[in-house]
Parts: C-alpha cells; structure tokens; sequence
C-alpha cells in the first residue's frame, strides 16, 4: 500500500488538507486539538490523493513495554486512520470491526507514519485498511476495518461540512 520512505515535506502537508468536517466538540482521543490527554494527531491528504497520513511521535505517556508503545494506542492510531480515510467518500461511519497486525514493537521518541485509506465499499459498509512505519519505511503494524455509515446528526446532533462553517465547531 505504501511507497513512503520518508518524512513529508512542510510545503506538501499544507498543500494536501484532509477534505474537512465539523463536529460539535474537539475531544476526540487520537485528533482531538482540545483534549489535554489525547494525542493531538494531525491527518493531511496522502500523495496519491486516495488517502491520509499522519506524521507523529509517541512520548512516554504511550509506554506499554519500557521504550515502546502499548499495542492499544497503536490500535486507536490505525483506527483513526481508517477513519479519516472515510472523508473521501464523503461518509461519517463508526467502526464495526477492527484486526490489528502487531509487526514489530513501535518504539517512543521517533518519527512513525501512519497512512489509511478505503479500499472497496458495499451499501453501508467501507473495508478500510492503514499502515503504521517508521519514518525509514519499515512496517511496524497494519490492520483492516469495517466501518459502518450513520447518520452523524442522529447520533452525535449538529456536525457540519466545510461549506457550513460555524465558529461552534471545530475541525477534527
């Protein structure tokens, strides 16, 4: 899926914004801008224009074993991924099932890339796909998703596309 070797550059992380969304709140674990105890990850458009990536480190809060990261935040990073790659089809979905791949112990401190993308989709159903590496390219865990589109006003009340912007909602 991924023929990333390396960092991005600053000037194509601005040229390549994720097609927006506004949800009512910003306290998402994984992206949520607002949550003081989340992660705070930042998601762009990949360079083949059919996925998102996100460039990051993990600090010590992330700690499973000493120097690595705990396999649960891993999972919740390839599940944002996953769900972030949803924008593309212009659907708001939830998870339905998730199977994670743990490839080789991701390690705190260092640069990691995580790109997902949808691969097919059938009525409702997206099967979406992300990989986790290491800025060098090395696979360090992937995983597969069902996601399930919903009626995101239903469930979670007032969310808004970029072309109804309200200053009460927040990018995520």
């Amino acid at each position: 899926m991924n023929t990333h070797s390396g960092a991005l550059s600053m000037e194509h992380k601005q040229e390549r914004e994720l097609p927006p969304f506004k949800w009512p709140t910003d306290m998402c674990f994984v992206c949520g801008q607002a949550n003081p105890n989340g992660l705070g990850l930042k998601f762009v458009l990949g360079e083949d224009g059919n996925s998102c990536v996100c460039e990051f480190k993990l600090g010590d809060a992330a700690t499973g074993p000493p120097g690595y990261a705990h396999g649960g935040i891993i999972a919740a990073i390839l599940d944002e991924a996953m769900g972030k790659a949803n924008r593309f089809k212009k659907k708001v979905a939830l998870t339905r099932r998730m199977k994670v791949e743990y490839l080789r112990p991701v390690p705190l401190g260092e640069l990691l890339v995580v790109e997902g993308r949808v691969r097919r989709t059938f009525g409702r159903a997206l099967y979406n796909y992300a990989e986790l590496r290491s800025a060098k390219g090395t696979l360090l865990a992937c995983s597969r998703g069902k996601f399930l589109t919903i009626d995101a006003e239903k469930m979670f009340g007032p969310v808004q596309s970029a072309q109804h912007k309200n200053e009460q909602t927040v990018d995520r």
